[in-house]
C-alpha cells in the first residue's frame, strides 16, 4: 500500500554534472570508419561558376570553393585584413582614467569566439590560398572539444590547441579551433605560403595521422528530498497487519514500539502517473522521534 505527500519547490534541486571523455584515432582508417566520421577537408579561394556540361575536376573546384567561403564565413568575417586582428568593426577608446570614449563595441558578425581575450584569427584571402579544416561529429564531442586536449599529428609535424582557441605547432600560431563546433581551420597564420602549401596538403591527405581529443557533455542530476515528520505514517496500510474481516489490526501493530518500514518511494506527476522508482537498498523504518529524509537521485540530459 502507499501513502503520498507533495514535495515542494525547496525539495528538488538540478545540479549539472561535467563529464569527459578522451579519444584517439591513428591512421586514415580509424579517421574516416563509419563510427567515427572525421573529416579532412580542402578549401580554396577560387571562382566556381557551375557549368552543367561539366563533371570530375569541376566537382572537386566547386567543393574546395564552398569549404572556403563557408568557413570565410562562419568564423572570419571580422577578421580579414591579413593581420589575424578585428577589421571593419567599431571598437571603444579606454582611457587611463577608466573613461571610455568612441563608438561601441559593435562587430559586424558572431564569428563563435572561445575567449574574451582578443582573439587572432588570420584568414588568407589572396586567390588561391588554402586553407584545411578537420570536422569532428557532434556525437563524439558532445558539447564543445575539451579546450587544451586537441592533437593532431602528421609526419611535418603536430598541431595543438592553446586553450584559448588558436591552433600552434611549437610556438608558432597555424590556425584555429571552434571548440562547440568541433572545427579545426589550419590557416598558415604566421607561416610562410610556400612552405604552408605543402603542409596543408599533408594535413588534409596523409593517412599517417594521429588525432586526440577529449569530449565535453553535461547531464543534470535532479535531487528530491522525501521528508517524513516525525508524526507522519506512522501507521501501516499493508493488508497483513488486518486480522480477519472485520478490519481489526493485529496485536503488534498497535503496540507503541510499532514502526512501519520504508522499501520504495515512488515519484508522481501532476496527473499521479508514476514516472520514477527508488529502491532502497533494505527496508527501513519510520523514526517517531525524528525527520526521516530520503534522497533520491535522477540523471537527465
Amino acid at each position: 500500500m502507499a501513502a503520498f505527500k507533495t514535495l515542494n519547490a525547496q525539495d528538488i534541486i538540478v545540479s549539472p554534472l561535467h563529464l569527459n571523455k578522451g579519444f584517439r584515432f591513428e591512421g586514415q582508417t580509424a579517421l574516416s570508419g563509419s563510427d567515427v566520421n572525421i573529416g579532412r577537408y580542402l578549401g580554396k579561394n577560387i571562382d566556381y561558376i557551375p557549368n552543367q556540361s561539366q563533371t570530375g575536376p569541376s566537382d572537386n573546384r566547386q567543393a574546395q570553393s564552398l569549404v572556403y567561403n563557408q568557413i570565410k564565413q562562419l568564423y572570419y568575417t571580422n577578421y580579414i585584413s591579413g593581420s589575424g586582428e578585428l577589421s571593419d568593426v567599431a571598437l571603444p577608446n579606454f582611457n587611463p582614467d577608466g573613461t571610455i570614449t568612441g563608438e561601441v563595441y559593435s562587430p559586424l558578425y558572431q564569428n563563435y569566439l572561445n575567449t574574451t581575450l582578443d582573439a587572432k584569427r588570420y584568414f588568407p584571402t589572396s586567390s588561391n590560398s588554402t586553407i584545411g579544416v578537420l570536422s569532428i561529429p557532434q556525437y563524439m564531442y558532445g558539447d564543445y572539444i575539451q579546450p587544451e586536449s586537441f592533437n593532431f599529428i602528421t609526419p611535418s609535424g603536430s598541431y595543438i590547441d592553446d586553450g584559448e582557441g588558436r591552433l600552434i605547432s611549437g610556438s608558432t600560431y597555424i590556425g584555429n579551433i571552434i571548440y562547440e563546433h568541433g572545427i579545426v581551420v589550419l590557416t598558415g597564420g604566421e607561416r610562410t605560403r610556400d612552405y604552408w602549401d605543402e603542409e596543408i596538403s599533408t594535413f588534409v591527405s596523409n593517412s599517417n595521422v594521429t588525432c586526440s581529443f577529449s569530449s565535453s557533455y553535461t547531464i543534470y542530476e535532479t535531487q528530491y528530498k522525501c521528508t517524513i515528520g516525525e508524526s507522519e505514517f506512522n501507521s501501516s496500510q499493508n493488508p497483513s497487519v488486518i486480522s480477519g474481516s472485520n478490519g481489526t489490526p493485529w496485536g503488534f501493530a498497535t503496540s507503541a514500539s510499532f514502526a512501519p518500514y520504508i522499501t520504495t518511494v515512488g515519484l508522481y506527476n501532476d496527473q499521479n502517473d508514476l514516472i520514477a522508482v527508488g529502491k532502497l537498498a533494505q527496508p527501513t523504518p519510520i523514526s517517531k522521534t525524528t525527520d526521516t529524509t530520503i534522497l533520491i537521485n535522477v540523471d537527465r540530459q
